[in-house]
């Protein structure tokens, strides 16, 4: 330490002797203006050395022996302090990290209560084993939630706030096993999902991985205007205009090759245009809370059927109409009000997913909702079609509705999705997931 603190006090020579001036025993003004140079911190450290190894002459009040024993005394105590300063800086860190990761526990249990912090998990994660307790599921479907018999971590369900019913069936532990998910006998083993209005291809990543994990291979295409379509859907003058990327798909696939078309809300509407132009690519058609029209009939012929519904109020006010013409002329485009969607779409989603479609929705074209489609019974009605309909949590397609496209054009199969809003891709992935691999394993009209 004395050899660091003469490079920096001495402005000289060191092979220069010239002696240096003690004043009351103290070193010179000189040797004093360039210590304050230094920082506080180490002013501190190094003026006792200073004190004591600065001056030789004999004015200086220590003797050498005893300088020798205060230099020593000095840096036995500023080593103690570094080691006691470092142990100090140590000991608050841990008391830091302790404090931090008792803080998160705390916020992760419940106040006046000893049970362990809960475990929250997603209704779309895929059991590889067994759960230890009976499931709760819908009809025709399996919720995925979990209740433990004796546990101390309770598992919340947190992509719904719906309170189970005691009518609600409870099916066995193994039947939520990947094992009754068997696609090898599948007529095809490949999906194309088509969104409903206002929706994108986005919507479709939950079934997407589910239906990906069973060795099915999944498209999902955004419609014009749609999702990633750069396309202005004011500008969007027809249903053929609208449904042109679905076309597109099709044209792309080879000549023997089927598909299973899968469609939500308006577009039911739109697989029903392609079902009609490539009836020989289609294996099965899938309506999920889906517009299924009839010949000769428009989405809004459809929709004005339930004007009297008690949640047309709801509709009226989420739907805003954009008049890109001007307001003398019909308008060009719906759009949502985004402080309404959880109530109208998504009452049962999770958060996430609420959060995911207020920022990705955009708005729908109106001409094509107004447009009534035409199909024939040798095209459209050579298809095998199957109806998913979701129950009293679907405000923006309800029951009644539902069954009313049902009765005026039946499907092959009915499957009831309970507990579901109307996006069930959000709030029961699992359950739509098994619908959907359970009508991929239907055997063809010939080998029935």
């Amino acid at each position: 330490m004395g050899n660091s603190l003469r490079c920096i006090s001495q402005e000289q020579d060191p092979n220069q002797k010239k002696p240096s001036t003690v004043v009351n025993g103290t070193s010179s003004e000189k040797h004093v203006r360039r210590l304050s140079l230094i920082p506080s911190f180490r002013r501190r450290t190094l003026l006792p050395s200073l004190s004591c190894s600065g001056s030789s002459t004999s004015g200086s009040s220590t003797s050498k022996k005893g300088g020798i024993k205060t230099k020593k005394k000095i840096r036995e105590r500023h080593h103690q302090e570094h080691h006691h300063h470092d142990h100090h800086e140590k000991d608050s860190l841990i008391q830091e990290q302790t404090l931090a990761a008792t803080n998160i526990l705390f916020s992760q249990t419940p106040r006046n209560s000893n049970s362990a912090p809960p475990f929250r998990r997603s209704t779309s994660v895929v059991y590889t084993q067994p759960p230890p307790a009976a499931v709760a599921a819908s009809v025709g479907s399996v919720s995925g939630v979990l209740t433990p018999k004796k546990s101390t971590c309770a598992f919340v369900r947190s992509s719904s706030n719906r309170q189970r019913s005691s009518t609600d069936p409870v099916l066995k532990p193994n039947q939520l096993l990947d094992k009754e998910l068997k696609v090898e006998g599948a007529e095809t083993k490949r999906f194309v999902l088509v969104h409903g209005g206002g929706f994108g291809a986005w919507c479709w990543y939950k079934t997407i991985t589910l239906l990906e994990k069973h060795g099915f291979q999944v498209d999902a295409v955004d419609l014009a205007g749609s999702g990633v379509s750069s396309f202005d859907t004011n500008n969007i003058t027809s249903l053929a205009q609208y449904v042109k990327p679905l076309l597109h798909f099709f044209d792309t696939l080879k000549p023997t090759e089927k598909v299973i078309l899968v469609g939500h809300d308006f577009g039911g509407a739109c697989m029903s245009y392609a079902m009609e132009m490539y009836p020989s690519k289609i294996s099965k058609a899938v309506f999920i809370s889906a517009a299924m029209l009839a010949n000769a009939q428009s989405t809004l012929d459809l929709f004005n059927q339930q004007s009297s519904d008690s949640n047309n109020d709801l509709a009226e006010q989420v739907h805003i109409f954009l008049y890109a013409n001007g307001k003398k002329n019909p308008p060009t485009a719906v759009d949502f009000d985004r402080s309404l969607l959880r109530d109208f779409f998504f009452n049962q989603s999770p958060p996430k997913d609420v959060a995911l479609a207020s920022v990705s929705m955009r708005p729908i074209p109106f001409a094509p909702v107004v447009e009534k489609l035409h199909v024939s019974e040798k095209n459209y009605g050579s298809i095998r079609r199957f109806y998913i309909k979701t129950m009293e949590d679907d405000f923006a397609v309800p029951v009644s509705l539902q069954e009313a496209m049902i009765k005026s054009n039946p499907p092959e199969q009915v499957f009831h999705l309970k507990g579901s809003d109307h996006a069930p891709f959000f709030s029961r992935p699992q359950s739509l997931n098994r619908i959907l691999v359970e009508i991929s394993q239907l055997p063809s009209k010939k080998s029935s």
